[in-house]
């Protein structure tokens, strides 16, 4: 029989909660509990790490105003830095092609003074200078001592023709194949007389088609023509010179058209030696005056 007391202990013992207790201790039916329905909960695996977002690994610039300025001024610098390139590059073309009179002996001195200074010191001596001008001199007085003729010399048969070419081997001879009653053969001509004055020391002929035996399609298409002798060898065969030239020239325009070929002399090629040698007389008959 349960007294009062007894229900009264046993309700403290069955019922009575106390705060020293651990809260999260659970009785053996709730952690069975728990585990079954953990048990009942499907596990999701860790899927594949995603791929890393693509890494900018450049660089950026500022695209603001004072970015646009920046590379605007940039641009301008390249083109100016272009422009001197190809300035420096053109210049130097001109150079490399520039038609120049410098004597062997200009050349011979310059490469001496690449390669021995204390030696090109030596020739630039006034006494070698002088030297080297009288020598000069005296190698153009050869030059004027050449045959002068100054007309333009008509060739009248095959044995005329022959001693034109043979006689005189030391000069240029330029001979006119032409027909009568043809423009660019009166035009050549008429500038062959004019070159004959300036060009004294090189002897001027012409010589009608027909007697000179060519065919009769030569005289129609191939004139006029030009044949240039020296030494007793063709040196230059131009013809149908009208296809080049047209029906009407001048002399200047044949004068050219030789000296681009190298048929005549360049008048204006003068050893710089003489020249300066001409200046520094020139300057002293002034002083005089």
């Amino acid at each position: 029989m349960t007294t009062l007391e007894d229900k009264i202990l046993g309700e403290k013992a069955h019922c009575y909660c106390s705060s020293s207790e651990s809260e999260n201790e659970k009785s053996d039916d709730e952690t069975a509990g728990e585990e079954e329905t953990t048990s009942k909960v499907p596990v999701i695996e860790d899927s594949a790490a995603p791929p890393e977002p693509y890494k900018w690994e450049g660089s950026s610039r500022n695209t603001g105003p004072k970015g646009v300025v920046k590379d605007w001024q940039r641009f301008k610098q390249l083109q100016v830095e272009k422009r001197a390139e190809q300035e420096r590059e053109r210049i130097a073309l001109i150079n490399k092609l520039a038609l120049t009179c410098r004597s062997a002996l200009e050349d011979e001195r310059e490469n001496t003074a690449q390669v021995d200074p204390e030696l090109a010191d030596l020739l630039r001596d006034d006494f070698i200078i002088e030297y080297q001008k009288k020598r000069m001199k005296e190698m153009m007085s050869q030059l004027s001592s050449l045959p002068k003729f100054g007309e333009l010399y008509e060739l009248k048969d095959g044995q005329e023709f022959l001693d034109a070419v043979d006689k005189d081997k030391s000069v240029t001879t330029i001979v006119h194949i032409y027909e009568k009653n043809i423009s660019g053969c009166e035009a050549m001509n008429g500038c062959l007389t004019v070159l004959c004055q300036e060009y004294i020391n090189v002897k001027f002929c012409k010589m009608l088609a027909s007697i000179a035996g060519v065919s009769k399609n030569f005289r129609q298409m191939g004139v006029p023509a030009l044949l240039v002798y020296k030494n007793g060898q063709l040196i230059g065969n131009f013809v149908r010179l009208s296809e080049e030239l047209g029906d009407d020239f001048f002399a200047d325009d044949v004068e050219s058209f030789l000296r681009e070929h190298a048929m005549l002399p360049d008048k204006a090629c003068i050893p710089s030696i003489i020249k300066s040698q001409e200046e520094d007389d020139d300057d002293s008959d002034m002083s005089l005056e």
